[in-house]
């Protein structure tokens, strides 16, 4: 399948996410690989919302650390332990968290000097366990809101739906 990402930057945030989650969800009908998931939602996301980074830092020592998975944009850091960073904050927590200003973020990791906000997103498997958390990075100071959130965790629950997976239910 030959699939272009959409750009819908010029959308509405709540109709952008709509439309990428849709795409993602067509995309994936009939795939059941986590990874494969995750380099397509990167995909999608980031070339759809053209922020600086998009990518999963996914569960490889529960509890302990993240290593870095597929992703869009420059190098990423490839470990974070548990409670370091945006991501660990958002792992331990297990829910997403929005850093309107990275430089105020206390222990925040710098992979990328540009990125200015974030937004940490867990991803959960059936079964409730976290497998990854979807980090993106924006140059632009407070670019993730509340709209980023609902649209993001509605995205990231095809990890957990068995109605969005293939090979479930």
């Amino acid at each position: 399948m030959a699939e272009t990402a959409l750009d819908v930057r010029h959308l509405a945030k709540p109709e952008a996410y709509r439309a990428l989650e849709t795409q993602g969800r067509a995309v994936l009908e009939s795939v059941d690989d986590p990874v494969a998931a995750m380099a397509t939602w990167s995909s999608l996301l980031h070339h759809g919302l053209g922020h600086l980074w998009t990518g999963f830092y996914r569960v490889v020592e529960p509890g302990r650390r993240l290593r870095v998975g597929p992703y869009q944009g420059a190098l990423g850091c490839l470990d974070i332990a548990f409670g370091q960073g945006v991501c660990g904050a958002a792992a331990v927590a297990r829910r997403t968290v929005i850093v309107p200003d990275v430089h105020a973020f206390p222990g925040h990791i710098s992979c990328d000097a540009r990125s200015r906000s974030e937004i940490v997103v867990p991803v959960f498997g059936p079964g409730g366990e976290l497998l990854a958390v979807l980090d993106i990075d924006s140059e632009r100071p407070a670019a993730f809101d509340e709209q980023d959130r609902l649209g993001l965790e509605a995205m990231m629950r095809w990890f957990s739906s068995p109605a969005g997976r293939a090979g479930r239910g």
